[in-house]
């Protein structure tokens, strides 16, 4: 397993999240079972480039000052929205002995032939599967062979993928991850236009009655 570093200072009392972020620094925590959670925060580029690596299915050793590392998972991360940049991290500190419930995502690879041949369209209904397992069985996605879908007819389901050894699926084994919707006919494709022409002229009707409205009652300036 390759071994995956990130370097964590201690959040001392009185300054705020604000002033980590605008040094570069990620406000974070660190907890776990047994484990005294404590207010940490991260580099911000070293985190990006490590999540970016890892996600949230991998572990990583997480050094506090300078000690020993631990074995962490980042368990939930928040994002400025507007600024798409982290504001927040949680890290869950696991023991090596120990199962953990988590998610890994998949990761959808080959080709489909009612895509190629066929001209559909790939549905992803899941992108994720739920998991049970040692830390050191955790793998950073599991791949999903599309070429199983040959036609408009097939599915592949939770119980039709290979789980690595050592985990464990806990998602309901009969649901539907992936399947390909057939093109939409010239019938449906001229359906789809005259509703959102309508939707347009809608609008359009509403935004005027209300111009009109607003002008109504906009008093004469004498």
């Amino acid at each position: 397993m390759k071994e995956i570093k990130l370097e964590a200072l201690s959040r001392e009392a009185g300054k705020s999240a604000r002033r980590w972020l605008q040094d570069d620094k990620i406000p974070a925590v660190i907890y776990g079972r047994g484990v005294q959670s404590r207010s940490i925060a991260v580099p911000a580029r070293a985190f990006k480039k490590v999540y970016n690596e890892v996600g949230e299915s991998s572990l990583l050793d997480l050094s506090l000052d300078g000690g020993a590392a631990v074995k962490v998972l980042i368990q939930e991360v928040q994002v400025d929205p507007l600024r798409d940049s982290f504001i927040h991290v949680d890290f869950l500190q696991v023991k090596m002995d120990e199962k953990l419930k988590t998610e890994i995502p998949f990761e959808f690879v080959g080709e489909s032939a009612a895509i190629k041949a066929l001209g559909g369209t790939l549905v992803k209904n899941r992108s994720a599967i739920e998991v049970e397992c040692l830390p050191a069985d955790l793998v950073p996605e599991i791949p999903v062979d599309i070429g199983a879908l040959k036609t408009f007819e097939d599915t592949i389901r939770v119980k039709d993928i290979v789980l690595p050894k050592g985990i464990t699926v806990l998602t309901e084994l009969n649901e539907v991850v992936a399947l390909v919707a057939p093109p939409r006919t010239d019938e449906e494709m001229k359906t789809l236009e005259s509703k959102v022409e309508a939707s347009v002229e809608s609008v359009q009707v509403v935004e005027k009655k209300k111009a009109e409205g607003e002008e109504a009652a906009t008093p004469a300036v004498e």
